[in-house]
């Protein structure tokens, strides 16, 4: 019979294929992850920024149709 490995026999040959690709990986340098990090809190902010005055915007207006038609 053709039976599967139990899962705890199976642990070792995983961690050890995990480690091999973990090799493999190219890891960005610390000034490549600050650069991106800056970038991405910058569009944070002003996304965050630009969706504010729209909400802000978009209520003036709802709120003069409404008090146009009653």
């Amino acid at each position: 019979m053709n039976q599967k490995k139990k899962w705890y026999k199976r642990i070792i040959p995983f961690l050890s294929e995990v480690k091999a690709e973990i090799k493999k990986v190219t890891w960005p340098s610390r000034s490549e992850v600050y650069s991106t990090t800056i970038v991405v809190i910058i569009a944070t902010i002003f996304f965050g920024f630009y969706l504010f005055f729209m909400d802000l915007i978009f209520s003036w207006v709802i709120s003069q149709i409404k008090s146009f038609f009653g």
